[in-house]
């Protein structure tokens, strides 16, 4: 690669060679290349005018910025704007400058045209050689590829690798549904069918010996359905597929065809990209001391990231798992150099010390997302739920009221609506004492929301392990169903929450359609290249304790409302006012002194009598409407 400054001079060189040469040029037209001795003068005159001028103006232009082997359509304006401007010029000095005098207008009309031509024509000769003679040159390593997508994002594809040197990829074809595509070319490349079609036109490349690698999928605003459609045409075709990233993944990065990549199981999904009002969030994080609970596990770490990307005064990042704690640490430290990171080793239970985190690092801000979440397992386990879900959040919420937090918001499940664990039932607990929060100056919300792919303890990470060891994939139940998202959509949502919130709102994300469990497995067995119920058995297992077919957004009697940004709607129940939750929760304290596992859900369904726990009757409601 020429070094920038050795071609910006060659460039000048260049452009002083075609001033030159088209001046010359239009002089020898106007006077059919019998120039006389009189307009020989002129000529010379005008080249020692022209080219200073000229170049000044194309420098205006930034003619000498880009690569000129992308040039394109939005450049080719550009020239002829400064061409038009430069001749204007060049016109203007001819009226004041003696030794101009007389300059023919014919030969300035001309040189305009030929100045464009030649400007034009050397960026696109060096596109043409390029694209055509360096792209067309055998390579016995490259992989031939199918783009499966003919639009924007699969032509933006194909254009890279043919301008790409030193691209591993031979592009053979399109392949696309809309049949008015079929048969004609894009970007000097065929579209040969639709994705129906696939293993029929493999098989005919496979006959010319010309055999086709890989189809790479350049859909990245398709459908969950959309793309399982087209993963099983990929299949059936018999060759290895990839795709490239959703809209958001593709912003973020920078060359396309290095983001080729697997497909995913976020990619069945097909979620569409969440819009932010980025202005808003930075206006209530930009300068101000964040507290992240639960900051290194999945969703923690993860509200760490995207906070820090908003310009926070500090970032203390408070968990009691000290090795999950070093490596978000080091991380965000590598990324956010200038950022002012802080790490909290501590137990949400702990009053003395998160009022002292609190105080110390003079938070403004708390994101809590510190949480016990694995439905079964606490099960077992109610009394530790209830420790850390419920009287953590207590002592939470009370600390940020004490030391005067503006801002406090709670990441909650909607496992908490119409409760049959112990999580979910404490959820909706720690949901009642936030929305029972108030004071002036301190906004108190939850946010609520279903599962998140790949967070730990998750199905995905299980079932990738289950395929991985050779099967079984145990599922529960063959009708199971379950809310998705993105951790990172998730966070998305989360943090435009926390702007909207005016204080005792429980916010519902919307989580678009429920997916069925065993299909989620069958799907990830696809993507591991096996089949279902031929290479890996799926095996159901039977609902677990406190496990429910479908998870909902909403009890009995209760709605949501909607608000201004459509991913997100607030959820109207009931409310409890802060005297009760206080009352209660000492008596909770009580009940927890005896270790009594039946006391302890029982007293749980005073406050949450939805609380589906057969063990004990359906008792009077403790809360009022709001």
């Amino acid at each position: 690669m020429i070094p920038r400054p050795l071609r910006r001079l060659l460039i000048t060189i260049i452009h002083a060679a075609l001033i030159t040469a088209s001046l010359a040029i239009a002089f020898g037209l106007r006077f059919d290349f019998a120039i006389p001795p009189a307009e020989l003068s002129r000529l010379q005159a005008g080249i020692i005018v022209a080219v200073p001028l000229k170049l000044l103006m194309l420098l205006l232009f930034g003619l000498h910025r880009g690569w000129w082997q992308y040039a394109g359509v939005m450049d080719l304006a550009r020239i002829l704007v400064a061409n038009l401007s430069a001749s204007v010029v060049l016109y203007g000095a001819s009226t004041v400058v003696v030794p101009l005098s007389g300059f023919p207008r014919s030969v300035l009309l001309i040189d305009v045209l030929l100045s464009f031509l030649g400007t034009a024509g050397v960026r696109f000769a060096v596109r043409i050689y390029n694209e055509v003679f360096l792209a067309d040159l055998p390579r016995s390593n490259r992989k031939r590829i199918l783009i499966y997508g003919a639009g924007k994002a699969g032509l933006r594809l194909a254009d890279e690798i043919r301008t790409t040197a030193a691209s591993d990829f031979e592009v053979a074809g399109f392949l696309d549904d809309n049949p008015d595509k079929h048969g004609i070319s894009l970007k000097g490349v065929r579209v040969l069918g639709p994705g129906v079609d696939a293993s029929r036109i493999i098989r005919r490349f496979d006959l010319k010996r010309k055999s086709i690698s890989e189809i790479v999928i350049a859909i990245p605003s398709s459908s969950g359905a959309a793309m399982r459609n087209i993963v099983g045409y990929c299949r059936a075709a018999g060759v290895s597929f990839k795709t490239i990233p959703g809209v958001e993944e593709l912003l973020a990065g920078q060359v396309l065809a290095n983001q080729i990549r697997s497909v995913s199981i976020e990619d069945f999904l097909g979620r569409d990209p969440v819009e932010l009002e980025e202005q808003r969030i930075e206006s209530e994080l930009a300068g101000k001391s964040v507290l992240v609970t639960g900051g290194a596990g999945s969703i923690g770490s993860e509200l760490c990231r995207q906070v820090a990307a908003h310009s926070p005064r500090c970032l203390i990042i408070l968990d009691k798992a000290e090795s999950d704690l070093y490596r978000i640490d080091i991380e965000l430290r590598k990324a956010y150099p200038e950022l002012d990171v802080r790490v909290a080793v501590c137990d949400i239970r702990n009053t003395r010390r998160i009022v002292e985190v609190i105080r110390t690092n003079h938070i403004n801000c708390i994101f809590h997302a510190a949480a016990y979440k694995h439905v079964p397992m606490m099960e077992n386990h109610p009394l530790e739920a209830v420790d850390n879900n419920i009287i953590g959040t207590w002592n939470l919420t009370t600390a940020a009221l004490k030391c005067g937090v503006s801002s406090f918001l709670m990441i909650s499940t909607d496992k908490a609506v119409n409760p049959t664990s112990i999580m979910g039932a404490t959820k909706r607990v720690a949901e009642l004492i936030v929305s029972a929060m108030s004071a002036p100056g301190t906004r108190f919300v939850a946010v609520r929301f279903g599962n998140v792919l790949g967070t730990n303890g998750s199905v995905v990470p299980l079932f990738q392990s289950q395929i991985a060891s050779g099967g079984p994939v145990t599922v529960t139940h063959p009708e199971m169903r379950r809310y998705f998202m993105t951790v990172r959509e998730a966070v998305q949502l989360v943090l435009q929450a926390q702007s909207m919130g005016r204080g005792r709102e429980v916010f519902v994300l919307d989580m678009g359609e429920p997916v069925l469990i065993a299909d989620l497995a069958r799907n990830m067995i696809r993507l591991a290249g096996l089949e279902p119920e031929v290479d890996l058995e799926i095996r159901y297992t039977g609902l677990r304790p406190g496990e429910k077919l479908y998870e909902e957004l909403i009890s009995e009697g209760e709605h949501i409302k909607p608000t201004h940004h459509k991913k997100i709607k607030i959820f109207q129940g009931e409310q409890a006012s802060r005297a009760q939750i206080e009352r209660w929760i000492a008596e909770l304290r009580e009940v927890m002194e005896t270790a009594d596992d039946r006391a302890i859900r029982a007293h749980l369904k005073l406050l949450v009598p939805e609380y589906a726990w057969s063990g004990t009757p359906r008792t009077a409601r403790l809360v009022a409407h709001a």
